[in-house]
């Protein structure tokens, strides 16, 4: 039996415009974590995954449709199999948990896919980088998303807060003092898909307009970057009220973030804004670590399902500023 597991992610600063290319900040959320556990199988038995959070069972090569959910599970298996040169379908059970909440902006699907690749890689004693489970789940985020930015793929791939643009070297971001974050749940589902292709069609009819969002949004996550470099961790709380207000002019938002995002801010922290693609899912506050139970408990009253904290630090074992990856 081998088991490996992957994190969740929030998006810090950089929303829809880094799928523009525009710069993003991203952070790992190991509070919630997805799961995946391989084990050899009666011989002839195939292939075949329980995704226990879906209540589904799939045979790998059995029929399916695009649009299953198991579509993406079998994908990721087949794709990761094919790169560890494995031919033909071996006799294993792979079994997929999570308590990363779907739909929701923490990047549940690249978090499974993730689990997956490392449990196959390691099961067959196999060693594959950071960069390659990153390009395999990458393949897998385009069944999820269909014009997906990377994000999710780097920042849980190689579990670091990372400093992205599409197209060019990722960068570790250095954390010059640590800080502390909420992530609140507001419960409502936000398929990534659907609100990236209506950006999409936004931008296509407002080009100018949406480009200027864009880049402001850019700026804004140039400047998160030298703040939290610099450890000037109350700067980013005025960079995200900024980056809100653009996600809002986007038209990403939602009452119920609305609401959440204002109870964050009532309670004492210093900044709020949504994360992820918006119109539902998560939001995050930036708040002092005293007042961070207390944000928590404010943004249950007010609706959220669930609140996570969590903190954001360098990992020990990466030494320096900036490192690309």
């Amino acid at each position: 039996m081998t088991t490996a597991h992957a994190p969740a992610k929030v998006i810090l600063f950089g929303e829809h415009a880094v799928v523009y290319g525009r710069p993003a900040i991203a952070v790992p959320v190991s509070q919630v974590r997805a799961c995946a556990v391989v084990d050899d199988a009666p011989k002839g038995q195939g292939i075949v995954i329980h995704a226990t959070d879906l209540k589904l069972q799939q045979q790998v090569g059995a029929p399916i449709i695009t649009d299953d959910p198991a579509y993406p599970l079998e994908a990721t298996v087949r794709h990761t199999l094919e790169r560890l040169g494995i031919e033909g379908i071996p006799d294993l059970t792979l079994t997929v948990s999570s308590t990363v909440p779907m739909a929701s902006g923490l990047g549940s699907g690249a978090a499974v896919s993730t689990a997956i690749v490392r449990a196959l890689a390691q099961h067959f004693g196999r060693r594959l980088t950071s960069h390659e489970v990153s390009d395999l789940v990458y393949q897998t985020e385009l069944i999820h998303h269909g014009t997906p930015s990377g994000v999710d793929n780097t920042v849980i791939a190689f579990e670091r807060p990372v400093y992205f643009v599409k197209g060019k070297p990722i960068e570790i971001l250095h954390v010059g003092q640590p800080f502390w974050l909420v992530i609140g749940d507001t419960g409502t589902r936000s398929p990534t898909r659907d609100v990236v292709g209506d950006v999409r069609c936004a931008w296509q009819a407002k080009p100018d307009k949406y480009e200027a969002l864009f880049d402001r949004i850019g700026t804004i996550a140039v400047q998160a970057r030298e703040a939290i470099g610099a450890g000037e961790v109350r700067a980013l709380g005025k960079l995200m009220h900024e980056n809100q207000e653009l996600l809002q002019a986007i038209g990403v938002s939602s009452p119920e973030l609305e609401r959440l995002i204002g109870a964050a801010r009532a309670a004492g922290a210093m900044g709020a804004k949504l994360c992820g693609a918006g119109r539902g899912g998560n939001m995050i506050a930036l708040v002092s670590p005293e007042k961070a139970q207390a944000i928590a408990v404010a943004l249950r009253k007010s609706g959220a399902v669930n609140a996570i904290v969590s903190e954001v630090k360098l990992p020990q074992s990466v030494n320096g500023k900036q490192a690309s990856l």
